[in-house]
């Protein structure tokens, strides 16, 4: 049975590994050259990255992809793209190639506003609750001077505080609400910071408002954090065009293929199965780009699929129309993104990214991403409609495949060519690579 270990944070690096590979990998040798042969030679740079994380014992590399030939709003970009997934960046440069020729992306930021909340348990009486919080609203706001200041010369800061009633979910059970705008920062340190002065504040004023009693007084401070659901802070990323432009697929007319389109967006919009398979791909561009300049793809994760369940089911994220012979496809998604603070300064990679994209705000980040997003739900429906999703992905998965099975060059060049004929399948390339072989 194997020991626990006190102290591990304390060990260096090369004894945590040490101790890693004599307690799960037996004494391995190969296990310490995989961790060592993915540091970095630049001492400096490893230092970067083992300090980005507690515990650090080496480096997990994703390939760091480029989109190119994206027209956004008339400007033209190369998108960074960091992913593991085959295909995803193909079908993003290839939906960007489709749209350019038809006028692009148009994007527009339709609120910025992001949310934090104290959550507090008061038992007493309500309407003294509410006068106490009108009350001290402005001693919340003066207490924050200290932390908003900053924000404030730039014109961000906080936007409003409200006293929210959640006793019908838990018995004495309070929010005060907020909302902030944090201009090209994600804002999360921010955030928490003028939150929790609320509480300070909001504990310390009730000790001395006279109308409570004795219990009253002790208002219990659950938890003073923001919110990843940003419903105010939404982007929208649209593409549209004559349907007899929609000509690419000698298989099928366009207006097949359009009627088809938007029937394959209408049953992600009422099928949940559907949806979250839908919106999967959407993901996998907006993922990618968010990971590539450097912010947190799992807070914008939780929060988009929040979105898409905010009629009580989970729908589309993308929605598809023909109007008057016009052919619309668009998103409508919250992203609540930096382009200061965090590592955007920090990762060497992160700032070229941000770089290749001219150096973009928070807003014109927000419209790139969203453009990925649409791109890759684009690609993904128009394969679905023709071709059908496999025959693309598997293709683009073929050298996966024969990497895995330790292919030589000479091997793969052969099969490659083999395959622009044939159905790629797992054992349809197993068996060409043994014939090979033998």
């Amino acid at each position: 049975m194997r020991k626990t270990i006190k102290g591990f944070s304390k060990l260096s690096k090369q004894e945590k590994i040490d101790w890693l590979v004599m307690t799960y990998f037996n004494n391995n040798e190969s296990a310490q050259t995989i961790l060592e042969q993915y540091w970095n030679a630049d001492k400096k740079l490893q230092q970067l990255h083992d300090e980005f994380i507690e515990n650090t014992i080496t480096n997990y590399y994703l390939p760091f992809g480029v989109a190119p030939n994206f027209l956004i709003n008339n400007k033209v970009y190369a998108i960074p793209m960091a992913i593991e997934e085959s295909s995803v960046v193909a079908a993003a440069s290839k939906a960007a190639k489709f749209w350019y020729d038809r006028g692009g992306f148009k994007t527009s930021v339709l609120s910025t506003e992001k949310i934090g909340q104290v959550h507090f348990m008061f038992h007493g009486d309500h309407n003294k609750l509410e006068r106490f919080f009108e009350q001290i609203k402005p001693t919340l706001l003066s207490d924050t001077q200290s932390i908003t200041k900053n924000m404030e010369k730039r014109g961000g800061g906080i936007l409003n505080v409200e006293l929210r009633n959640k006793t019908e979910h838990i018995d004495g059970y309070f929010q005060l609400h907020a909302t902030f705008e944090t201009l090209d920062a994600m804002g999360a340190n921010f955030i928490n910071s003028c939150l929790e002065q609320f509480a300070d504040t909001l504990k310390r004023e009730a000790l001395s408002f006279t109308s409570f009693s004795e219990e009253e007084r002790q208002i219990e401070v659950v938890m003073s954090i923001l919110s990843n659901y940003v419903p105010n802070c939404i982007v929208r990323a649209e593409v549209s065009c004559r349907v007899d432009e929609l000509t690419e697929n000698a298989n099928i007319s366009a207006d097949e293929f359009a009627n088809k389109f938007i029937q394959a967006v209408a049953i992600a919009e009422v099928e949940p199965y559907r949806a979250v398979t839908h919106n999967k791909g959407i993901m996998n561009g907006i993922d990618a780009v968010v990971l590539a300049t450097g912010n947190d793809f799992r807070a914008v994760e939780a929060g988009v699929h929040a979105y898409a369940s905010r009629s009580g089911k989970y729908r589309s994220l993308t929605h598809a129309k023909i109007e008057n012979g016009i052919f619309s496809f668009w998103i409508e998604i919250p992203l609540a993104l930096g382009t200061v603070g965090g590592l955007t300064k920090l990762h060497p990679l992160v700032k070229l990214a941000l770089e290749m994209l001219d150096e973009p705000s928070a807003k014109e980040l927000m419209q790139i991403v969203a453009v990925a997003g649409l791109a890759q739900n684009f690609a993904a429906l128009r394969s679905l409609t023709t071709t059908g999703i496999q025959e693309g992905h598997m293709k683009m998965h073929l050298m996966n495949i024969l990497n895995q099975f330790g292919a030589s060059n000479d091997e793969k060049t052969k099969l490659i060519d083999h395959f622009k004929t044939n159905t790629v399948s797992h054992s349809a390339v197993v068996e060409a690579l043994e014939n090979l072989r033998n």
